[in-house]
């Protein structure tokens, strides 16, 4: 049995990459090579296993461009539009693509510029997902680097309680060392419900997908953390500097 039977993908790939962009080379971050491969490709690589034609590719910025690049992929497409902005929205345009509010499985969101993730990681986030009996499990990771990610908030019996991001974290929880990667595993149905309920009232006039798991929590839902004991898998691309660390690692693995 195929552990990716019943289940679907989406990755996020339509940012843009502003800090990545230079007047010669405009191109969309996950179209950015580190060792010779477009960063998408890895972030493909972490789902080896799983048919093309149950990923979902969601484009935006220099879509074509994507897509091209990609067109013998196997993989489909969606396009996130521009009526609203924030992850939130994205997932949606990609869920409505794939027809996601009717299908009675499991779906997986990738992050198109977090190219570290291992197909092992994904195999077991996936396996801890369904033997927890979880609506939603995200990868977390503990480390000792102070990095600008959202916290995982547990009971003193270890259960998922909250996923407070660092902007919102008091001097207390910025103490803690379990960080949010930002890979999921949904049942479908259910996340497609919440994604109806999401709001954008907030500075950004945003939908943030990250806003989902705190609801569910509310709710009574069972939500679980997934624990990487490999720190690198946090890795994403925003600088140049990013992009020289994982090559750095990617060689590394070699």
């Amino acid at each position: 049995m195929n552990i990716f039977d019943n289940c679907r993908a989406l990755i996020l790939a339509a940012g843009k990459g502003t800090r990545l962009a230079t007047k010669d080379d405009p191109s969309p971050k996950v179209l950015r090579r580190a060792n010779g491969r477009p960063l998408l490709a890895y972030v493909l690589d972490s789902t080896d296993g799983m048919p093309r034609e149950n990923i979902t590719i969601i484009v935006g910025y220099m879509a074509d461009m994507v897509k091209e690049a990609f067109a013998d992929s196997g993989c489909n497409f969606a396009l996130q539009g521009t009526a609203a902005y924030g992850t939130g929205y994205a997932v949606m345009c990609g869920a409505e693509a794939a027809g996601l509010a009717d299908f009675d499985g499991d779906v997986i969101i990738l992050q198109g510029d977090v190219p570290l993730v291992k197909a092992e990681t994904v195999r077991a986030l996936l396996k801890t997902h369904r033997e927890k009996g979880s609506v939603c499990t995200l990868l977390s990771c503990r480390t000792p680097l102070k990095l600008p990610f959202g916290r995982i908030v547990r009971d003193g019996s270890g259960k998922v309680t909250a996923i407070v991001e660092d902007k919102d974290c008091t001097p207390e929880q910025k103490k803690i060392d379990e960080l949010n990667v930002g890979l999921y595993v949904y049942k479908s149905r259910e996340m497609c419900e919440y994604l109806g309920r999401l709001k954008n009232d907030n500075k950004a006039g945003e939908y943030y997908f990250t806003d989902i798991p705190g609801m569910l929590i509310a709710d009574g839902k069972p939500v679980e953390a997934h624990i990487t004991p490999d720190q690198t898998e946090l890795w994403g691309v925003n600088t140049f500097e990013d992009l020289r660390e994982v090559e750095r690692i990617l060689a590394s693995r070699k």
